[in-house]
């Protein structure tokens, strides 16, 4: 495996907890704005990275991903604020631990095939879930920087928390 389920659930969470620090500096007035007319606004980025990594996980485990199971997910997130997508988000290190704990060493090392060739559940993990965060969560950063964030700095990104004061 390319991780061990620990390293995996600790890496998702890390995620988690970047994102939810992220949503701290969307405002009233930057949660619609989009750096180009088709791209994502900031709270849908915020909608869609709640939803895919449920979503994503729930597919590499059934090793099918299920269209319905997403619409439902988006709507329920399409209906939240800001607020409501972080409670959310504050759910899902939990849920991760849970479904991801679960699943065996040979489940991990399954091969299946979602959206391109076959690999391992581990691999899709990696390849789907992880990179999603580590993607969408900078497209956001990069968005807050547009919007006139200049405070934000690789701490924001990286670590999930605001540099410590300079002595």
């Amino acid at each position: 495996m390319v991780f061990s389920k620990d390293e995996l659930i600790g890496a998702l969470t890390h995620e988690v907890g970047i994102v939810r620090h992220l949503i701290t500096k969307i405002t009233a007035d930057t949660a619609d704005f989009r750096a180009t007319p088709k791209q994502r606004s900031n709270i849908e980025l915020v909608r869609y990275l709640v939803v895919q990594g449920p979503v994503l996980t729930s597919a590499i485990k059934a090793g099918a991903f299920d269209g319905a199971a997403w619409g439902a997910a988006q709507g329920q997130a399409d209906a939240l604020d800001l607020a409501g997508l972080d409670a959310l988000l504050a759910t899902q290190s939990a849920w991760f631990a849970e479904h991801i704990g679960a699943m065996s060493d040979d489940d991990m090392r399954g091969t299946i095939q979602l959206f391109g060739g076959p690999m391992s559940r581990s691999a899709h993990f990696v390849t789907m879930v992880l990179a999603n965060y580590a993607a969408y969560r900078t497209q956001l950063f990069c968005s807050l920087k547009l919007c006139g964030h200049e405070e934000l700095n690789t701490w924001n990104l990286w670590r999930g928390a605001d540099a410590p004061a300079k002595a």
